[in-house]
């Protein structure tokens, strides 16, 4: 291995290679010599895969890159640069496996909890495409930054309502509690006898230790994995910020790296999780303190106390209201004094909050619920109104410049918060509901978490009653698809003995494989029954004041029975929601293969830079693109070689992405091959403002040459769907799949359903790519309308030129 690479080093990555116009043999470009070496990169798609399958050698060796992304070659490709001569006729293979950005080590699996952060994130990218809106597309992303910030807020509540509210205040303060749990012991004040840790303040501010610790956790893992994925620098170069922009903002040399940005949001949000600690210790003894003849210090102190902690909040909104990227440049700089400032603020103004919490005041006792009601009726309310917002903010834009194949009519983004805020109450309620069963099965001795809590459980059975009746829907829909493909299916094999299982089963795969498109359906309905059934929990919750079963005492007997239904139900589902993500998470920490699986979700979930919640998984892009930008220059720039990019799945998202970050004369010597491609059918649709129509058709102009392999069985991957007389240029007609309907003389046996995988497996692949290849030259692109070389034939269903 080690004698690979130094082989590797001598004659490729550390040879600068020729820059007279010869290609290292001496032969300039218009003797023997002239078609270069060539290079075909290869990018895999979600899940990973190894080197060794890529390249199909199990011989490999890296060329450049680390344990976490790396290039390889074949052990025998090593040093190709200094032997150009052995390449005439066929390229150097070299795969990039980027697998270990999203599936490394058992750490990932402590990224489930930031599965919210993760999905609001996804909503700022979602905008839609405008024209001449630059105020309104500000808004668009200071709204969604502002749910982000929310959901801070709510995650560190929730942990403070365990801590702080269930175990330190309720538990430890009822005798029949704290002897059920002898841990809690010291914290009592009977079984104690009235120890120093039995006080009520002290009992809170021992208890804030919990919530703080997991503020302190978010900081860490921001700033490790910012550290490790996101620190890479791309490419420096000059722009026209006019000419990217119309484009799409991908190419732009700052898109990919959002430090400043993520530096400020993880000062704010982590002195908004600070403060809200601080607050819930410090709020209720503040209260206790404004009681008619209290001592009048402590009500001095606890009001400016109160001061400071609102004085905070105002100035952890005013950062998260700043200006959000710098994109039109790479942006090196730092606001050192906010970032180290506003946490080191928070931090002491939490520490004051544990002193002035933690005095003796020997009249206080703890009875009933802390009053936490008004807090997460509050974040509710304010997640509600900031997702009405955005709604109208994302139609204005999308009404600019209308898009016909936009999700949810423009609307996706604020679907897709709504669901954020949805997800993260249910981690929030589910921790608090099952941590209150776990203190008091019996429910006789403390009163459990806030009322609304209970309520929002409450409406997640008629909330699963409208998906299932949907799921049917699309299910029933599905099969009538099924029956109309099997005609379809058997005229795509013409001449073949018919064979009903067979045709039934294929047309049920092409059927299956419409629901992608959709899915912006089930998120609509979704996101709005999400949004009307919150409101009505929190509307019963704050004027009842009572858990839906009591609320509803006295009704029809109908009602009654429904609440109580609901409102058990709902609390069983959040405990077996609570369970399966425990156990999804531990089987993910020990299980390399599980670890795998929840990979795949943070393939499509982490590719966007976190701009909205810096606590969200890191981004993996933000490493993967340079990393791509860089070998593809470099190449170009030593040898004056030709490039093919060939991309499945998500590696095709991800050479794109590359391919935009080129210098346009690099842009120009590059061909572009994707397969199983999502960059119309998901991205096009989800993310009109970066992969919509316009933006594809520039990447079309630009590159050398892009040809796009997809299939009808395929639920991932489409065509490209561009406009004019581009659509063809770059999609293939579709491929059969199978590649035979019967047994043939090559295919004695039942040839497979390939659907999304092994598209190298079809031979349209090996002619698209020599296609692409033969159009190249070291010298000069091929103009777009020149015929092809007579050496390759025109592809079946493909126009003969791109």
């Amino acid at each position: 291995m080690e004698q690979a690479q130094e082989r590797a080093g001598a004659g490729g990555r550390g040879a600068p290679g020729p820059r007279d116009g010869t290609d290292g043999t001496g032969r300039g470009d218009g003797e023997d010599g002239r078609t270069g070496t060539a290079l075909e990169l290869l990018v895999h798609g979600v899940g990973g895969t190894t080197p060794a399958e890529m390249l199909d050698d199990p011989r490999t060796v890296r060329i450049t890159g680390d344990h976490i992304a790396a290039v390889f070659r074949r052990t025998e490709d090593a040093d190709a640069e200094s032997r150009p001569e052995d390449y005439r006729g066929r390229p150097v293979p070299e795969a990039y496996v980027w697998c270990n950005l999203t599936s490394g080590n058992g750490t990932r699996a402590l990224w489930l909890l930031l599965l919210p952060f993760m999905v609001v994130n996804l909503a700022h990218w979602m905008r839609p495409t405008a024209q001449d809106r630059i105020r309104t597309v500000r808004l668009y992303g200071l709204l969604v930054r502002l749910v982000g910030l929310t959901l801070t807020v709510l995650l560190v509540a929730a942990a403070c309502e365990v801590a702080i509210d269930l175990v330190a205040w309720q538990c430890a303060g009822t005798r029949a509690c704290a002897e059920r749990h002898s841990w809690l012991g010291f914290l009592s004040p009977v079984m104690s006898d009235g120890g120093w840790w039995s006080r009520p303040g002290r009992r809170l501010a021992l208890a804030a230790a919990v919530p703080a610790a997991l503020t302190g956790l978010l900081w860490y893992l921001s700033l490790r994995t910012w550290r490790a994925y996101e620190s890479q620098q791309p490419m420096d170069r000059e722009t026209d910020p006019e000419a990217e922009a119309a484009r799409t903002a991908l190419g732009r040399p700052g898109f990919w790296y959002g430090r400043r940005l993520v530096a400020r949001l993880r000062a704010a949000h982590t002195a908004a999780a600070l403060l809200t600690v601080a607050a819930a210790v410090g709020a209720p003894a503040a209260r206790f303190d404004r009681r008619p003849g209290g001592p009048a210090l402590l009500d001095t102190l606890g009001w400016l106390l109160v001061a400071a902690l609102v004085a905070g909040a105002v100035a952890v909104v005013a950062v998260v209201c700043r200006r959000g990227r710098s994109e039109n440049r790479l942006d090196r700089e730092l606001d050192e004094h906010l970032v180290r400032r506003l946490p080191l603020a928070a931090l002491v103004l939490f520490v004051l909050a544990l002193l002035y919490g933690g005095w003796a005041r020997p009249q206080w006792t703890s009875a009933g619920r802390l009053p936490g009601d008004m807090t997460f009726g509050g974040i509710a309310l304010v997640q509600g109104l900031l997702v009405i917002a955005l709604a109208v903010v994302a139609h204005l834009l999308h009404r600019s410049l209308p898009h016909a194949r936009a999700a949810v009519r423009g609307l996706g983004g604020p679907a897709v918060a709504m669901l954020a805020c949805a997800l993260g109450g249910v981690m929030s309620g589910g921790v608090s509901q099952r941590v209150s069963d776990w203190l008091d099965g019996t429910g006789a001795s403390i009163d459990g978490p806030p009322v609304l809590l209970t309520w929002q459980a409450s409406v997640i059975p008629p909330l699963l009653v409208v998906v299932l009746l949907l799921c049917a829907a699309l299910a029933r829909h599905t099969w009538r698809l099924a029956r109309a493909e099997r005609e379809a299916v058997e005229g795509d094999h013409p001449g073949e003995a018919g064979d009903q299982g067979r045709t039934r089963r294929i047309a049920l795969i092409r059927a299956m494989a419409t629901l992608t498109d959709r899915a912006p359906l089930l998120v609509a309905i979704t996101s709005a029954a999400t949004l009307l059934l919150g409101a009505g929990a929190l509307v019963g919750a704050l004027t009842t004041g009572q858990v839906p079963g009591d609320a509803a005492r006295g009704t029809y007997a109908v009602v009654h029975g429904a609440a109580q239904t609901a409102q058990a139900l709902g609390s069983w589902l959040i405990g077996l929601g609570f369970i399966l993500f425990v156990t999804w998470g531990r089987r993910a920490y020990k299980d390399a293969s599980a670890r795998r699986t929840i990979g795949i979700l943070w393939d499509v979930g982490t590719f966007w830079p976190r701009a909205a919640h810096p606590f969200a998984p890191p981004c993996y892009a933000e490493r993967a693109v340079p990393d791509l930008t860089w070998r593809m220059a470099t190449w170009t720039r030593a040898t004056g070689g030709r490039l093919v990019i060939s991309g499945h799945s998500q590696g095709s998202v991800l050479a794109a992405s590359a391919a935009w970050q080129l210098e346009p004369s690099a842009r120009k010597r590059v061909a572009l091959l994707t397969y199983g491609s999502p960059l119309e059918r998901l991205y096009g649709r989800w993310f009109p403002a970066h992969f919509g129509p316009a933006a594809l058709a520039s990447l079309h102009e630009e590159v050398d040459c892009w040809r796009n392999l997809y299939r009808r069985t395929d639920p991932i991957g489409g065509p490209m769907r561009l406009p004019g007389d581009s659509g063809p240029a770059v999609d293939r007609a579709p491929l059969r799949d199978p590649l035979t309907y019967g047994r043939t003389e090559l295919h004695p046996l039942p040839a497979p359903i390939l659907g999304h995988s092994d598209y190298q497996a079809d031979p349209a692949f090996a002619e698209e790519r020599q296609r692409l290849l033969a159009r190249l030259r070291p010298e000069v692109p091929a103009p777009r309308h020149t015929d092809r070389p007579p050496s390759v034939p025109a592809a079946d269903g493909g126009p003969e030129d791109c």
